[in-house]
């Protein structure tokens, strides 16, 4: 996992494919300071209309880690860490780099099994399709995981009808 005080974090672009630091949303999280405000700035920056950068890779495994000790909000780490890795596999993205990449594997398989406790836990949809997704997508169902996440119930049932309709 890429430190916290590592003046990499620095040079690194966000979704607008300019240079952003998350540092300080990261740290607004973790201590429960001003967390709607650190999410809304996280939202617009590690992604933006189907982009993300080297500084949306290296905030997914501080934005598991702040969840798993209970300091993120569930929707909201299951939802940007989803979107992010289905923009890295867009092909249209940055990849990811070497150093980064065993914090985030690290950080995806821990995210699936928290998904798994988390699952039987909600009963509130719009978790639960995060969550769906994130198991999918873990798994390298990424349609599965883009229907899940982009989708709701009715919308879903919409395609079953007209696929099946023909």
């Amino acid at each position: 996992m890429l430190d916290l005080e590592s003046p990499i974090w620095e040079t690194l672009e966000g979704g607008y494919r300019v240079v952003y630091d998350p540092r300080p949303a990261l740290l607004a999280l973790e201590r429960g300071e001003n967390v709607a405000a650190a999410w809304d700035e996280l939202w617009n920056e590690l992604h933006h209309q189907g982009d993300v950068g080297e500084a949306s890779y290296a905030a997914v495994p501080h934005l598991v880690r702040i969840y798993a000790a209970g300091g993120a909000a569930r929707y909201d780490t299951y939802a940007i860490v989803e979107v992010v890795e289905e923009c890295r596999l867009a092909g249209n993205n940055p990849p990811l780099p070497d150093y980064l990449r065993e914090p985030y594997e690290a950080a995806w398989r821990q995210l699936a099994e928290l998904a798994l406790r988390d699952l039987p836990l909600t009963d509130k949809l719009e978790i639960v399709s995060c969550i769906l997704a994130v198991m999918a997508m873990s798994k390298g169902l990424s349609g599965l995981a883009r229907i899940a996440a982009k989708f709701d119930e009715s919308e879903r049932e919409e395609m079953i009808r007209l696929y099946f309709q023909a």
